[in-house]
């Protein structure tokens, strides 16, 4: 299952040396519910390899600003506190797994 992002946990998270695939999306935005089983597959597949997490833009503000999110679903690949690569839109899975792949 993906983990929920927010303030409380976010530092840590991204801190790490370990891959962070963050989705940042909303409750009322239908492309966030289109892509939402993906992620939910990619954090089962991925488990234990990359951290994959979803991050309620509404509910966490603040995290969205510092990414510069603009549209969603968007992406966020970070790792070592780096952004490494981002995608926004209802992307396919085979290139979010693409994304994950060439970052671990």
């Amino acid at each position: 299952m993906a983990l929920t992002i927010d303030s409380t946990n976010f530092d840590s998270l991204v801190s790490g040396e370990q891959l962070v695939v963050i989705d940042f999306w909303a409750p009322w935005c239908g492309p966030c519910r289109a892509l939402a089983p993906v992620i939910e597959e990619l954090a089962k597949e991925y488990e234990g390899k990359a951290i994959i997490g979803k991050c309620d833009t509404d509910e966490n503000n603040e995290i969205a600003v510092k990414f510069g999110v603009r549209n969603i679903p968007m992406l966020v690949f970070l790792k070592g506190g780096e952004v490494k690569d981002t995608l926004v839109g209802a992307v396919p899975k085979a290139k979010i797994a693409e994304l994950i792949n060439k970052h671990l």
